[in-house]
């Protein structure tokens, strides 16, 4: 009896944590799958035009404000593994402190983006690649979409609250919302009013600043009872500062190496030729498709582990892993079904150009080993941000781009071309995963013992 009394009560922590994880990933899931399907409508619509170097010049203003944003992201990493662990605690003055520092932060460095711009774009367009057409229109994009940095910022570190006090359920709300609404303004702007890329940026612009409106009317409406006054001088008490500075900079610097291996495949694309940057770009989007789906289940182990950190519970965090990989190695292998039976379908939905289509299929082996390099480096990801192991992250990071995907690249482009490049960008995110994996008993145990 007492045996079955056991399995019964292991199976209901079994059922329980899978559900949890469910709870958090499916509205995340959700959330960002809407991200690359933006990316899918702005291709498409562009790809529908007369010239393709309309897909090249998005291609190039988004790699710009993928580095700018994504190097960034730090705001809703941390915020989000923070607050975990503070809810986990239960310790209410400290989550109310993380929203304030971390929402002033972001509108600082909005600041600084818009004040820095010209400098910001000039130095941009030198490190990267591509005609004389496709720069001009991709400047015209630059200078629209920057004025979205303070609402785009904002929900980083709100969304990353959000996220910490597990609810999934708001940040897929906004996220809905704002790509609804940038989907609307793009036919309205392109369709309707006959714009082409400036007419992305400025849907993007006016999307993102819907959210932001959003986004507070959930925290004064939900969240009233964390918005309490404090001092200056209590929220910026310098050694809860410093450790939120030590983790950002940390995060940021494996951040911005993430961006500049993904920019610096973008460049080399368009090294290569106006051609190659294209089908790159449309083959890129299946990547972001991927990694947005297992983001979902990253962010709930942000949440989740950050939760069980907080509260020293060991035995939880290991479970809390485990089934995030059964999760997570199980849409890797989907999604590589995915594209193995449906690319040219799916890249057809994209654009009507059989020759992009048909160059772009030749390197369709590497879009459909893709997820399962890749998968293990976004759950670790999670669990790492859940735990504040940002040092951790750096470093592999650094191991990962410099030692890996570098020499990876110099070694193969000259021979096989686009097919080195892709080459060295799988080889990248799998050495990810693998080194995060290699260290992750040592550093989990660090965790547990702070």
């Amino acid at each position: 009896m007492k045996i079955v009394v056991y399995l019964f009560y292991k199976f209901n922590i079994v059922i329980s944590l899978n559900r949890q994880i469910l709870r958090l990933s499916v509205p995340n899931i959700v959330s960002n799958i809407t991200v690359p399907l933006l990316g899918l409508v702005d291709m498409a619509m562009m790809g529908h035009l007369d010239n393709p170097v309309y897909i090249g010049a998005i291609a190039l203003g988004g790699a710009i404000f993928n580095v700018i944003y994504m190097s960034f992201g730090f705001l809703r990493m941390s915020t989000s593994g923070f607050t975990a662990q503070a809810f986990g605690a239960n310790n209410k003055k400290e989550i109310t402190m993380i929203l304030y520092r971390s929402v002033a932060v972001a509108f600082l460095l909005a600041l600084l983006l818009i004040i820095l711009q010209y400098p910001i774009q000039w130095l941009s367009f030198k490190l990267l690649d591509g005609s004389r057409e496709v720069k001009t229109l991709a400047r015209q994009y630059f200078y629209i979409r920057i004025f979205a940095a303070p609402a785009t910022l904002g929900l980083y570190a709100l969304n990353g609250w959000f996220l910490g006090l597990q609810n999934a359920r708001i940040p897929m709300i906004i996220a809905i919302l704002v790509n609804s609404l940038n989907i609307g303004f793009n036919f309205l702007f392109i369709i309707g009013l006959k714009m082409t890329s400036e007419g992305v940026a400025l849907a993007s612009v006016l999307a993102q600043y819907s959210g932001l409106i959003l986004a507070f009317v959930f925290l004064w409406k939900n969240f009233k009872v964390y918005l309490v006054r404090y001092t200056t001088a209590v929220i910026l008490k310098a050694d809860a500062l410093v450790r939120f500075f030590k983790v950002n900079s940390d995060i940021f610097i494996r951040t911005l190496l993430l961006i500049l291996v993904l920019t610096f495949f973008t460049s080399r694309s368009a090294r290569i030729g106006d051609t190659i940057l294209a089908v790159n770009s449309l083959l890129f989007q299946f990547f972001f498709i991927f990694s947005y789906f297992a983001d979902g289940f990253a962010f709930a182990g942000e949440a989740l582990t950050g939760k069980a950190k907080g509260a020293s519970d060991r035995q939880l965090l290991k479970k809390t892993i485990r089934y995030l990989f059964y999760w997570g190695w199980g849409a890797a292998v989907a999604f590589s079904l995915l594209y193995f039976s449906l690319l040219e379908i799916l890249l057809r939905v994209m654009t009507d150009n059989d020759s992009l289509i048909f160059s772009a299929m030749g390197f369709k082996w590497w879009v459909i080993l893709l997820p399962m390099t890749s998968a293990a480096a976004f759950i670790w990801d999670g669990v790492y941000i859940g735990i504040t192991a940002a040092k951790a992250m750096r470093n592999t990071m650094i191991v990962a781009s410099l030692f890996v995907f570098v020499p990876a690249y110099w070694l193969t482009i000259d021979t096989y071309g686009n097919n080195g490049l892709w080459f060295a960008l799988n080889l990248f995110m799998a050495s990810r995963g693998l080194l995060m994996w290699a260290i992750a008993g040592k550093v989990i145990g660090k965790a547990n013992d702070e």
